[in-house]
């Protein structure tokens, strides 16, 4: 009998051992391939709606680490695990600008102080939050009014918004006319016409013809609280180049208006950190009725523009302080006029309901001042460059001995100045040498660009351009043959080199690209991404959350140029029918130049225009 039991027991034994073995292996095996289908890409917001066709949710594929090498991008071809189509936002997320959705910060609880502003700065989702899904366009779009016409009109479906047609009506901003919105070039301060108001700006500083560029002087000019930037449409008349910004408040929809008219503009706020541009970059800033009280929290607002003019550099100010004669407003303008002093700025004219101050040449008044003297100046340990979620501080930025001693930026005039190497190049270690070989070779390459793009380019088909790795601005220079204006945007790793495009006349801003660009959907007609994605994902961000973030942004019927390594490429590619950016399609190998790493690729795609609830064609 225990001859007949001691089989049974090793078959039982055995039995078990087999089983076991097989539990395991399938256990391995659903790990190793349960890997590939896990979605990178976070669950979708609890509040986003789907379509009427019920598409599934948008799922990805791994991450590369920081360690890993571009060529360990997870291309192989599994079709059948990427997405077939991308989930549609509900309509009402038609205007979402993610980092600036003020009811994220009271969905969060954010704890933000309302007299700061802090609630118009960037308040980023966290990344389960994320909305993965397209952003529809309104009903009614249309294919935006081309530039010039663009300036003083657009189509009112596209930005179904009047309540600041009927709140400015005495100030000529904007007229509604049928389908139509019209803008007058009014403005606060200016309701004959911004043409007008910049010719007597001119006439004050006593500029030669009334000019206000001075000769090529005057190129960038910083515009706070810019309404619908009918100030800075006027000036790209006179070659001067306007930063307009806007925070998006009350009158939300100002700097959607500005883009859609083909206007350089962005969102911003003066409230507790420095705007995103490097020291030293504006020629002028100009403040009509903007609104913002100068004088709070030791002048840190005013001492922020101190930072970002140019030696010399003007402010215009146009507001009640500068000319009432009431007791409240000559209060402000008093005390505004001792801390300006104080800071070594003068009143170079005064006029109307305008006046104009002019920043020091050099650091002599500021050696003057008494000991302890307010504001101080900045210790030397403060990188005044430094942009990218600084907090502001209330100091002043002394000018460095060179810039001191010259008493000047160094700057040729304009056009001169978009092709001659800066002086600030020392600062990030780049030769002249180099600087003319990288503008040589951006020039080849857009019009290889062009080449490609030039059987479907119609005139006056791009006007809103973002280079969205922006380097030294050679994409931008290479492009100021064409009526178009450029957004150059410098990734926070390379922040530096910002100081270069604004040194060449341009204009331009840090970012993060690992989060949402500060702009209303639908505001730029053409994306050129050069080794972009390369870059966020050796930082271990999501390639499927930047092409989605490019789309929100990206007109219909605009384009992306994105420029990379093969892997990169053939990876996005399979992402181009679910973002419907098929409309037209070229890949092409470019050619090898001294700016080329390794082996590139070109993808230049068309977006579609599409309708809420259509189906991918």
């Amino acid at each position: 009998m225990k001859q007949r039991i001691e089989p049974l027991r090793q078959s039982s034994t055995l039995v078990k051992h087999v089983l076991l073995g097989l539990i395991t292996f399938l256990g391995l095996f659903c790990l190793y391939f349960g890997s590939f289908l896990i979605p990178i890409s976070p669950p979708l917001h609890r509040d986003v709606l789907f379509d009427q066709d019920g598409v599934d949710p948008f799922f990805g594929s791994t991450l590369v680490n920081e360690d890993d090498s571009i060529d360990k991008l997870p291309v192989q071809d599994f079709d059948s695990l990427l997405p077939k189509s991308i989930p549609i936002c509900d309509m009402r997320y038609s205007e979402l600008i993610p980092c600036l959705d003020r009811n994220l910060i009271y969905q969060l609880r954010l704890k933000v102080n309302l007299t700061l502003m802090e609630h118009y700065e960037r308040h980023c989702p966290p990344h389960e939050r994320r909305y993965n899904c397209l952003i529809p366009p309104p009903n009614g779009y249309k294919i935006p009014v081309r530039w010039p016409a663009s300036r003083d009109e657009v189509w009112k479906a596209n930005i179904p918004h009047t309540h600041l047609a009927q709140e400015k009506s005495d100030q000529h901003w904007m007229v509604v006319n049928g389908e139509k919105i019209n803008f007058p070039g009014g403005g606060t301060h200016f309701h004959d016409g911004a043409d007008k108001y910049i010719i007597a700006l001119a006439r004050m500083l006593k500029f030669p013809g009334e000019i206000l560029s001075n000769g090529g002087n005057i190129r960038t000019v910083l515009d706070v609280g810019c309404g619908v930037a009918s100030f800075g449409a006027y000036l790209l008349s006179h070659d001067i180049i306007a930063m307009s910004l806007a925070p998006n408040d009350v009158h939300e929809n100002q700097i959607q208006f500005a883009l859609e008219r083909g206007i350089p503009s962005t969102l911003g706020v003066l409230g507790t950190k420095r705007l995103p541009y490097p020291s030293r970059s504006f020629e002028l800033a100009h403040c009509s009725r903007c609104r913002i009280d100068w004088l709070q929290r030791d002048g840190i607002l005013l001492l922020e523009l101190d930072r970002l003019l140019r030696p010399g550099g003007y402010f215009v100010y146009s507001s009640p302080e500068a000319y009432a004669q009431d007791p409240e407003n000559r209060k402000i303008w008093n005390s505004m006029y001792s801390l300006l002093r104080r800071m070594c700025w003068r009143v170079v004219s005064k006029k109307d309901q305008t006046v104009i101050w002019a920043k020091p040449l050099s650091n002599s008044c500021y050696l003057k001042r008494e000991s302890g003297s307010r504001p101080p100046l900045c210790s030397s340990d403060d990188n005044p460059d430094e942009s990218w979620n600084i907090s502001m501080k209330t100091c002043i930025t002394p000018f460095s001995p060179k810039m001191h001693k010259e008493k000047a930026s160094g700057l040729l005039p304009w056009p001169q100045r978009l092709t001659a190497s800066p002086s600030r190049l020392e600062d990030i270690g780049v030769s002249s040498e180099e600087f003319q070989a990288d503008t040589s070779t951006w020039r080849f390459r857009v019009i290889e660009y062009w080449n490609l793009m030039k059987p479907i380019l119609q005139k006056n088909t791009l006007r809103n351009v973002m280079d969205m790795n922006s380097n030294l601005g050679g994409f931008a220079a290479a492009l100021n043959d064409k009526d178009v204006w450029v957004m150059n945007v410098t990734p926070i790793r390379f922040a530096s080199e910002l100081k270069i495009i604004y040194d060449r006349g341009l204009i331009g801003t840090v970012h993060d690209w690992c989060e949402a660009f500060s702009t209303y959907p639908r505001t730029y007609d053409l994306l050129h991404a050069w080794m972009l994605f390369s870059e966020i994902l050796e930082r271990g961000c999501s390639a499927e959350d930047l092409l989605i973030e490019m789309d929100r942004i990206l007109r219909p019927e605009g384009f992306v140029i994105i420029r990379d390594h093969p892997s990169v490429i053939n990876y996005l590619k399979k992402y181009l029918i679910a973002l419907r950016w098929d409309g037209w399609v070229v890949e092409v190998e470019p050619k090898v130049d001294i700016l080329s790493r390794n082996d590139e690729r070109v993808l230049i795609a068309r977006k579609k225009l599409w309708r809420y609830g259509a189906t991918v064609s």
